[in-house]
């Protein structure tokens, strides 16, 4: 699980605008941490925070009910199948890949620079992030930087590849994945509304297929990445 490891000693004496911040905020922050927990690997470290998530969801009216599905599944199974599975759905298959940066540009060499483009934002912020080897595009670690380090910078981030938040919820809704809900939850705390499909979504981004591909063939025609046109 991606770690937010500690601020630095500058960050430390930053001036914030606000002590103590308002119940949108709280909201959000809540909302986003959870599904950086929800949505990555899980383990027994997750299974613990399972009652501290629902009593905190249950302070917000309505905040609870995306997550229902995963947590209870969480609970219904055996940890070592519900983690079988989670590798088939997210590690395996290219159906519902967590990294942002995939959906827009595939595996292209502008890939690269998108990456370090994400690790410029962490690098600027006043925490030392601890990415355990995955990609600074994965979607757990944006949720988790947005809910505990930059609210702003995390949600420029969400915003900014929305293409690949709603392509990824319309992959989850299609297979009937418990963390579809979620992905709708994080779009909908986003500007304006959801596309209603793949095509909506390449009108809305403005995106087609990647010109330059290095590597990996496309794996199924209704989840072409997108690409820059």
């Amino acid at each position: 699980m991606t770690k937010l490891l500690r601020r630095t000693a500058a960050g430390r004496g930053r001036p914030r605008a606000s002590a103590e911040p308002g119940s949108d905020e709280k909201r959000l922050r809540l909302v986003y941490l959870a599904a950086s927990w929800c949505l990555g690997y899980p383990d027994d470290e997750l299974l613990e925070r399972i009652p501290l998530m629902r009593a905190a969801l249950a302070e917000f009216p309505g905040a609870s009910a995306p997550f229902e599905p995963v947590l209870a599944e969480l609970e219904g199974r055996a940890l070592p199948a519900a983690q079988s599975q989670y590798v088939q759905e997210f590690d395996l298959s290219k159906r519902h890949p967590l990294h942002l940066s995939y959906w827009t540009d595939g595996d292209t060499r502008r890939r690269g620079e998108v990456l370090a483009g994400f690790k410029q934002v962490y690098r600027q912020s006043d925490a030392i992030v601890d990415t355990r080897g995955e990609l600074p595009d994965y979607l757990p670690m944006v949720l988790e930087f947005a809910a505990t380090v930059d609210l702003q910078a995390g949600r420029k981030l969400l915003i900014d590849y929305r293409a690949s938040l709603e392509m990824l919820r319309l992959a989850l809704v299609d297979d009937a994945l418990p963390q579809a809900g979620i992905l709708e939850c994080i779009c909908d705390s986003l500007p304006g509304e959801s596309p209603a499909d793949r095509d909506a979504v390449m009108r809305m981004a403005g995106y087609g297929p990647p010109t330059e591909s290095v590597g990996l063939e496309p794996y199924d025609p209704r989840l072409l990445p997108l690409g820059r046109v």
